[in-house]
C-alpha cells in the first residue's frame, strides 16, 4: 500500500483556519476528496492521513466526517486544547473513532518556544500515552532542543515529526543546514520518533530544484532510516511551490537510490505501522 502521510481538505467558510491569507488564491479556496483523487490515482497512492490545518474540535469532527465517507483517507489526525484540561473528555471520545489516530498542537504558531514544556500541557502528552495515540510534532529548527527534551520525558509516546522540522532552504546557509542536521541527528539517535519526509519544496524557494532539497533528505535518510521516514505531499500547500506530480517526482528522485524495499517503507510501509493502517 502506498499511502501519502500528510495531506489536508479545508473550508474557509467554516471561519477556523485562522493562518490562511485570504488573498491567497492558492490557499484560500475548498480542497475537497474529489480534487486530490485524481492526483492520487496518477501517483498511485492507495490512501492518505488526513492532518488538521484549524485549531478547533470542530475542524477534527469535520474531517472525520470526511473520512467517514472517504475509504482512501485511512486516518487523521487531529486537534485539542491542550491548554485546557476538560478537553480531555474530547480527546478520550475521539480516541474510540477507528479513523482517528493522534493530534497536532501548533506548535509553530505559538509565540513562546517552550510551550511544548509548560507544566499546564503535561495532561495532554500523558492523555496521547495513555490512550495509545501518537503526537505529530510540528515546529521549526528553533525548536529542536524543546522538542528533544519533551521526546526523552515521554519515551513512550509514539512521535512524527512533521516535515523535517521546516529546515529553512530557501536561506541557502551552511550554517543553518549544520545547526538543523545536528538538532535532528540528536532527535534521530536519542528518540524513537519517525519523521515525514513533507512540504521540503515550501520551505524551499520558487526556483527550488531537486539538488536545492538533496542535502536535506540524505541527512533524513542516513540519519532516521527508511523505517523512520514517511512520504508526506502537505498538499495543498506545497502548491504554493508545485502540483502534487511536481513533489511526487521529485521525492522519487531523492530515493532513486534506495533499494525497493526501503523505497516501499518511505512512501507506504512506515506510515502503515506508525498509523496502524
Amino acid at each position: 500500500m502506498k499511502i501519502d502521510s500528510h495531506q489536508h481538505f479545508w473550508h474557509p467558510m467554516r471561519g477556523d483556519y485562522g493562518w490562511m491569507p485570504k488573498d491567497n488564491a492558492t490557499l484560500s479556496r475548498p480542497y475537497v476528496p474529489a480534487d486530490l483523487w485524481p492526483q492520487l490515482q496518477a501517483a498511485g497512492i492507495d490512501g492518505t492521513i488526513l492532518v488538521q490545518a484549524a485549531p478547533s474540535v470542530h475542524e477534527t469532527e469535520y474531517m472525520l466526517g470526511i473520512a467517514d465517507a472517504t475509504p482512501w483517507v485511512k486516518g487523521v489526525v487531529g486537534w485539542i486544547d491542550f491548554e485546557n484540561p476538560a478537553d480531555l473528555a474530547h480527546l478520550e471520545r475521539l480516541a474510540k473513532h477507528p479513523k482517528f489516530k493522534g493530534v497536532r498542537p501548533m506548535i509553530q504558531d505559538i509565540p513562546d518556544d517552550n510551550w511544548m514544556l509548560r507544566p499546564d500541557v503535561q495532561w495532554a502528552f500523558r492523555a496521547i500515552c495513555d490512550l495509545g495515540l501518537r503526537f505529530d510534532a510540528l515546529g521549526f529548527p528553533r525548536h529542536l532542543s524543546q522538542f528533544r527534551t519533551l521526546f526523552k520525558t515521554y519515551p513512550g509516546m509514539q512521535v512524527v515529526i512533521d516535515h523535517c522540522m521546516k529546515p529553512q532552504i530557501r536561506e541557502h546557509s551552511a550554517a543553518h543546514l549544520a545547526l538543523w542536521s545536528e538538532g535532528m541527528s540528536r532527535l534521530a539517535d536519542e528518540s524513537s520518533a519517525c519523521v515525514k519526509f513533507s512540504a521540503l519544496i515550501t520551505e524551499a524557494d520558487a526556483s527550488w530544484t531537486v539538488d536545492h532539497l538533496r542535502p536535506y533528505t540524505d541527512h533524513i535518510f542516513a540519519t532516521f532510516g527508511p523505517e523512520r521516514v514517511m512520504w508526506g505531499s502537505d498538499w495543498p500547500v506545497c502548491r504554493l511551490r508545485g502540483e502534487y506530480a511536481d513533489w511526487h517526482t521529485a521525492a522519487r528522485t531523492l530515493t532513486a537510490h534506495m533499494t525497493d524495499i526501503d523505497r516501499a517503507l518511505v512512501f507506504g510501509g512506515t506510515a502503515a505501522a506508525f498509523y496502524s493502517i
